[in-house]
């Protein structure tokens, strides 16, 4: 990733546009999704023909409320929409319904994590301010070819929440970060899917840089619709590259909107940036002002998840998993439930259970062809911690475990049942090991490696080990082998 030089400061900051989680268009009934015919989602609400009127889609209302409550926002009573007024064919009434004065959403903040040093360290936590967020209507999808264009309306009227924040982030790994988290919120309050390859987020990305310690923030650049968190990290560091080698060179940077190209990685203008008055805005008459009832927001207050970050510090400072199961764990609301449900059914080893949740079972569920979803899969959360309470007794070993896993998958066993099946259940008779140890130490081809082993060498036991646990057929408890054989040689 580039350095941008030490005497200089990049200062970002994001309008992220997100597609919610509803059934129907924001101001019209017709429902919407991915995937459909072209121009067979929409009515003549959504294309603005004589006659029709909007009326406010609650559900896309609650999911907006819903984001300002996850990122700890302050809700107004009040919000009304706006006309946006301009000419392109996407838009077919040739104006959009926005929320300019009066947002649904005021302030908040979203937690950002930047990666560590190493997989396994957690790196720096920032918190980023949110401005505001408002709820608007998306636009059609324009196809350019052969000389020609096609307009596909079904994306237009769709629920869009855009995310404004400050200018608080100061790197191209910040708005990474800041982009990842913010998905994880969206996804796990199920206000959103968030992605990004259907263009159910697409964010604008406001970047200026200035000399370090100055106070006054430099001429900003947007560049549109970007629909890749990579995207945005390749414009941050072009962009910032790009005004310091200009500011650098004695020239001066125009405020503009600029588009990317991503297959040449580098950026371009697209035109003179428009300032508000030039979309003429003024109250749509035809959408009431909207108050959103206190009892409305205590209702939904009830929906919001844990932080995801929260859940990540109690995951290591409570269950005392590592970093890098439990950053695993907590990207998934689901998977993080799942894991929890198998921690309260055996709450004596909540380390052994990450380390099956975040390692076998992810891995097993992605190599599945087709892959098997978390909702699908043949092991419960209750019978996965019956696999680590066995290991945990010692009535199978960590090997054995690995075998049971595999077979529970596959099958969808219990475990126990599993062991008693194949006859796996460890040897923890301490007299009938004690005998067997006994007898391999009393061999003469095993003299060296005694004597190695009393001279200091930690190391040398090991070759004991392996006549004892052949002679027990694998079945003897390898803790307690290691114990007795310790006591037996002194």
């Amino acid at each position: 990733m580039s350095q941008v030089p030490s005497d200089w400061e990049v200062v970002i900051g994001l309008e992220v546009h997100v597609q919610l989680r509803t059934r129907a268009k924001v101001f019209a009934s017709s429902p919407w999704g991915f995937g459909q015919e072209p121009n067979a989602q929409v009515d003549p609400v959504v294309l603005g023909l004589p006659g029709t009127l909007p009326v406010v889609n609650r559900e896309a209302v609650e999911k907006a409320v819903l984001f300002g409550l996850v990122v700890g926002a302050e809700i107004p009573e009040r919000c009304a929409w706006d006309r946006k007024n301009y000419f392109y064919p996407d838009n077919p009434k040739n104006y959009q319904l926005t929320q300019k004065d009066f947002p649904v959403v005021v302030g908040g903040r979203v937690e950002i994590e930047l990666p560590g040093p190493s997989r396994n360290v957690m790196g720096e936590h920032k918190s980023v301010r949110i401005h505001h967020a408002h709820l608007e209507e998306d636009v059609g999808k324009l196809s350019h070819a052969g000389g020609g264009s096609l307009i596909d309306y079904n994306r237009a009227g769709v629920p869009l929440l855009e995310i404004v924040t400050e200018p608080d982030l100061r790197s191209a790994a910040e708005a990474e970060a800041f982009l990842r988290s913010l998905v994880a919120m969206l996804t796990q309050a199920g206000v959103a899917d968030c992605d990004m390859e259907k263009g159910q987020l697409r964010c604008d990305c406001n970047v200026s840089v200035r000399r370090r310690g100055d106070a006054q923030l430099g001429t900003r650049t947007e560049t549109k619709n970007l629909n890749s968190i990579s995207s945005v990290r390749d414009t941050v560091i072009y962009e910032a590259a790009r005004q310091i080698r200009e500011l650098g060179a004695g020239r001066s940077i125009a405020q503009e909107t600029r588009g990317w190209n991503a297959e040449l990685a580098r950026g371009y203008v697209l035109r003179d940036k428009e300032d508000a008055h030039d979309y003429r805005y003024f109250p749509d008459p035809d959408i009431p002002a909207l108050k959103i009832s206190r009892e409305t927001v205590a209702r939904l207050a009830k929906q919001v998840p844990e932080n995801l970050y929260d859940r990540q510090r109690r995951y290591v400072e409570k269950l005392g998993l590592p970093y890098t199961a439990a950053s695993v764990l907590v990207a998934d609301r689901v998977l993080a439930e799942w894991f929890e449900a198998a921690v309260a059914a055996h709450p004596a080893n909540p380390s052994g259970v990450a380390n099956l949740v975040a390692n076998d079972l992810l891995r097993d569920l992605t190599a599945a062809v087709p892959p098997i979803p978390l909702s699908a899969c043949p092991i419960r959360p209750a019978s996965l911690a019956g696999l680590v309470k066995l290991t945990d007794e010692g009535v199978i070993s960590k090997q054995q475990a690995k075998e049971v896993f595999t077979e529970m998958f596959n099958t969808g066993q219990e475990a126990a049942a599993i062991v008693d099946a194949k006859g796996l259940r460890q040897n923890s008779d301490t007299g009938e090991l004690e005998k067997i140890i006994r007898e391999v130490v009393a061999d003469p081809s095993v003299a060296k490696s005694i004597a190695e082993y009393r001279a200091g060498n930690e190391k040398a036991i090991n070759a004991l080990k392996g006549p004892i646990m052949k002679r027990t057929q694998g079945k003897a408890n390898p803790g307690l082998v290691d114990q007795l054989l310790r006591r037996i040689l002194g």
